[in-house]
């Protein structure tokens, strides 16, 4: 016999099924359309609500929260602009593969398909850019579909889903069943394929793996860098996923994409085995498919992956596998094979990384930011998260910061500008006891700057590494390649960051040299709050190519 339901409104049901989920943290920058969810969250004291300041913030920060903490990043903003301007952080998380779940409000069901105020059809726009983009029409319904995205996001290879929720819908007062919380699924690896794999090392001379991507966790990184170690295997990161193993593993051969070491690049292109494990081999990781081509000939790939739509979509893989990350780690780090002799070459890589990752001071260089990297390696602890966005200066990091377990790097692999903010504003509400470090540009950091304010409400300790050129360097290094002494529409005019930091309550030093670089980063260190270190750096070092590659 079905007991009586109690009556709730949608936005009360809304609230309810993301506690059920476990949610403890949200973004939103509030709107009209969804007041009633709103209202349901003043008393929601399990669910802490992060006020943003504009909602490229609001999704950024769900996302780094994603993958800070494998579980769907939340996003709530309005509709029309609200939503346009979230797309941004949607477009990061999906090629990312990170689990979010944006909610947007929406018009009301009766006015649909007139274009009334600021009226967008939702699941069309976010189709291409989303796991899955739908409406809830149906107050009653609000749980289905909750428990759906909760697993679309999570399942195979994470990602983004998108779901509106019409004003009206949200105050329809109805009874519901709840639905239970989604755990995860874990695919278990097939023995019999990491046997096979196992087989084709041992008959590998230069095998090499590429690691990190959906799905991995910090657990599938220990139990890698275990294997890996015990069989000599060099491991390099993709793309801006440094944080895959930790750096001190003593086969880590650094990373792939933009400023790699030549040296790894070649073993790349060497090897006879290649093990992509987690990644996808995309276009940033593989230098546009030609490092590791999508047919490999003369090589032997073995791709493995969570999602069995990623294994054969792009590169042909000798031997797929799908399986969980943390579960195939586990399963070949307890593997046993007397007749697999450990290898050299991961230790060799090593060498050669550490080399790569060593800066040495250049003649003639003002503000030198190889140095300057190596003193806040100095300065700072294994566990500090760095989170950039994009530019040329986030290859100084890239190349010289030794990373420790994920999550230590929090960076789009989409190459969106105006990410690091916003994603260390996330990691100091997240992780209070870890230093949190965003290192930007000054076209990158302006973009959402802005979010200085949410860190100054909520007391947050952060970081601000501000390199400043005066130009959009990236554009600028391509603009002088393509076409040179034609200086167009990369030149910036910046405002004093420093003046800029303070009127958010925190704490500013302009740093002009290299020599300047430390006992400034001692002072930001001996104080808590904001705190922002603002580098000039000339234009025409910055954008010469040459820096980060020998």
């Amino acid at each position: 016999m079905n007991a009586k339901l109690p009556t709730r409104s949608g936005g009360q049901i809304l609230i309810d099924q993301l506690k059920i989920q476990g949610v403890d943290r949200i973004f939103t920058v509030p709107g009209e359309s969804f007041l009633d969810a709103l209202d349901a969250l003043h008393d929601a004291d399990t669910i802490d609500t992060v006020v943003c300041r504009q909602e490229g913030g609001v999704t950024y920060m769900a996302d780094a929260d994603g993958k800070m903490t494998g579980r769907p990043g939340i996003a709530f903003v309005t509709r029309g602009p609200g939503a346009t301007n979230a797309s941004a952080g949607v477009h990061v998380a999906f090629q990312d593969s990170t689990p979010m779940i944006l909610f947007v409000g929406g018009l009301d069901r009766r006015d649909k398909d007139r274009e009334g105020f600021q009226e967008i059809d939702f699941p069309a726009f976010f189709g291409p850019i989303a796991k899955w983009a739908a409406r809830i029409d149906d107050a009653r319904r609000i749980p289905e579909y909750v428990a759906r995205a909760f697993r679309v996001a999570t399942a195979g290879r994470p990602g983004p889903v998108v779901l509106e929720i019409p004003e009206d819908m949200l105050t329809d007062e109805v009874e519901t069943a709840d639905r239970p919380a989604i755990p995860p699924i874990a695919q278990p690896p097939c023995a019999g394929a990491v046997g096979a794999m196992i087989d084709l090392l041992k008959d590998a001379v230069s095998p090499v793996a590429i690691v990190g991507g959906a799905d991995w966790s910090p657990k599938a990184g220990h139990y890698f860098a275990e294997f890996a170690t015990r069989v000599g295997l060099p491991v390099a990161a993709s793309f801006r996923r440094q944080d895959a193993v930790v750096n001190d593993c003593p086969v880590y051969a650094g990373q792939l994409g933009y400023g790699p070491n030549p040296k790894l690049q070649q073993r790349i292109r060497d090897a006879d085995l290649i093990l992509a494990i987690g990644t996808r081999l995309g276009e940033s990781t593989t230098e546009g498919y030609t490092l590791v081509t999508p047919d490999h000939p003369g090589q032997t790939l073995v791709h493995v992956h969570p999602d069995p739509n990623e294994l054969g979509h792009v590169y042909h893989a000798d031997l797929p596998i799908c399986a969980d990350m943390a579960e195939f780690a586990e399963m070949v780090a307890d593997w046993l094979d007397d007749d697999l002799v450990p290898f050299s070459l991961g230790h060799e890589a090593h060498a050669e990384w550490l080399e790569w990752s060593t800066p040495q001071p250049r003649d003639g260089v003002v503000m030198d930011l190889g140095p300057c990297v190596a003193a806040m390696r100095e300065a700072l602890p294994a566990n500090t998260i760095i989170c950039n966005g994009a530019g040329n200066f986030s290859g100084w990091w890239h190349r010289y910061w030794h990373y420790g377990p994920q999550p230590t790097q929090l960076a789009p692999t989409s190459g969106t500008m105006g990410y690091g903010l916003p994603a260390a504003v996330a990691a100091a509400l997240r992780f209070k006891d870890r230093p949190v470090v965003c290192v930007a540009g000054d076209g990158d950091f302006l973009m959402n700057g802005q979010e200085l304010a949410v860190a100054a409400a909520r007391g947050a300790d952060l970081l601000v590494i501000l390199v400043d050129n005066g130009g959009y360097g990236t554009i600028r290094m391509h603009q002088e390649r393509d076409y040179p002494d034609r200086i167009s529409a990369t030149q910036l005019t910046n405002p004093d960051f420093v003046t800029l930091a303070q009127s958010f309550g925190g704490w500013g030093k302009r740093v002009e040299s290299t020599d300047a670089f430390e006992p400034a980063l001692k002072d930001a260190m001996g104080r808590s709050g904001i705190r922002l270190l603002h580098l000039i750096t000339d234009i025409n070092v910055i954008t010469n190519s040459k820096m980060l590659k020998g």
